[in-house]
């Protein structure tokens, strides 16, 4: 049974940092695209940053702009999403997810149905 936990979120000021952690576990992950999401109540959840295991190839939404990384250990079973600059607008509660479907590892909106395992998901919140 594929299992994500999420663990890191906190509350920080602007221009503060948080690294979250996503612990993978319950299959074979060598063929799995993992990605982390975030969602505020009354809105539309949003992809952020995707890695595909194998390769390490990785995609980020427009609106990281750079301030976000996405990486893993592979010898740990972790997923990572680095933030950097974070702005109270980044609050949200944010979620890992995989999906094994192959080819393409995106965070768009009408891609967010190939990720069909979810973490329960930790919450960030920036104060201005």
């Amino acid at each position: 049974q594929v299992q994500l936990v999420e663990s890191g979120g906190g509350s920080v000021q602007a221009g503060g940092s948080l690294t979250l952690s996503c612990v993978r576990s319950g299959t074979t992950w060598r063929n799995a695209c993992m990605g982390w999401f975030r969602q505020t109540p009354g809105k539309e959840r949003e992809g952020v940053a995707t890695i595909y295991v194998l390769s390490g190839s990785t995609y980020y939404a427009p609106f990281v702009q750079g301030r976000f990384t996405i990486s893993q250990d592979t010898a740990k079973n972790a997923l990572y999403l680095q933030m950097n600059n974070l702005k109270p607008e980044d609050t949200a509660m944010y979620f890992c997810a995989a999906h094994f479907r192959g080819g393409r590892c995106l965070t768009q909106a009408q891609y967010q149905n190939d990720f069909t395992s979810w973490g329960q998901g930790t919450q960030v919140t920036v104060s201005s």
